[in-house]
């Protein structure tokens, strides 16, 4: 067990706006005041609000009613059947009319206009069109997968499925992980972030021989690239002491579908969008508060040679 730095002030901050977004993320559908999401983040009602502005750069509000709208679009996207209302009220809103009014400010359009469109880009693309669209960028949201790879370790970057859709309906347990946090576009920020800050930290840490995870916060298709949020992460024993301060969590458990890949980095914007956009709408289920990720198990092969490497892509799923 190694011995990190004594903790500063800069980084308890760091880990009680990180319990605060997660909470709000984990928690949509519920009422979120002020008072109560300054009790997350241990600080007084009237600090909090100024505190997350300056952190984030958005008030509470807007960043709750922003994660509200996009998690709505995906839902809107994944689950094309689903009423308008049942959506809204997924998210946290109280009528079909609020959530409409909030997503034609959000995206200049209304939910169903909107879904119609995303469907027919998709259905052009099926047939063999250019997606002229920005929701296709689901897939660069992996991790290594996404658009790099630490050599030594087995992580590389995208992939595409190599044959039919082969996924299955697991239960997963709970894990404790350390993580670290990119913001910015997916892609080959993704990719540099794994190989320049997460492979240097996981090397001095003697977490090169643990399971990995690419935790995929947002989809670029529904939020803006300078928010979009991605965890590299790695299991970890809860008192194992890290250095540089990384952030801890629980990975949730529960059920998931996860889709085995094998292939190249580049593919993995159709392995990504086949499981959310087609995949996932016949399957009768739908997706949940939990974070997507990519699944890299110790045993997951990498070929330099070819640049072909295995993960799963799993995503959170609950009865429709």
């Amino acid at each position: 067990m190694r011995v990190g730095r004594p903790r500063d002030s800069r980084s308890e901050y760091e880990d009680r706006m990180h319990r605060v977004i997660g909470h709000i993320d984990r928690h949509l559908d519920a009422p979120l005041d002020l008072e109560t999401l300054a009790g997350v983040a241990c600080f007084s009602p009237f600090h909090f609000h100024r505190l997350f502005t300056a952190w984030f750069g958005e008030t509470p509000g807007d960043y709750l009613r922003r994660r509200r709208i996009e998690s709505g679009a995906l839902r809107l996207i994944s689950q094309p059947r689903t009423r308008v209302l049942d959506v809204a009220l997924a998210v946290g809103f109280g009528s079909a009319e609020a959530f409409t009014r909030a997503f034609r400010q959000r995206y200049g359009a209304s939910p169903s206009a909107w879904r119609a469109a995303e469907v027919a880009v998709r259905d052009e693309k099926s047939k063999g069109g250019t997606d002229k669209s920005n929701s296709g960028q689901v897939g660069s949201k992996g991790g290594p997968a996404a658009s790099g790879r630490i050599e030594k370790d087995g992580l590389s970057t995208q992939h595409r499925p190599e044959t039919a859709m082969n996924v299955k309906l697991v239960d997963r347990q709970p894990v404790p992980i350390a993580y670290l946090r990119y913001v910015g576009p997916y892609g080959e920020g993704v990719s540099d972030f794994w190989q320049n800050t997460y492979y240097p930290w996981a090397l001095e840490n003697g977490l090169l021989d643990r399971v990995r995870y690419g935790i995929s916060l947002d989809d670029p298709g529904v939020t803006a690239d300078e928010k979009c949020r991605y965890d590299a992460a790695a299991e970890v024993a809860p008192e194992q002491v890290l250095s540089s301060h990384p952030q801890r969590s629980i990975l949730p458990g529960g059920r998931y579908a996860a889709l085995a890949f094998h292939g190249r980095g580049e593919e993995i914007v159709e392995a990504w969008e086949g499981l959310l956009r087609d995949w996932l709408p016949a399957s009768g289920l739908q997706l949940d508060a939990r974070p997507m990720f990519e699944h890299y198990p110790t045993t997951a092969s990498y070929d330099p040679s070819t640049g072909r490497f295995e993960c799963e892509l799993c995503i959170p799923v609950a009865p429709l």
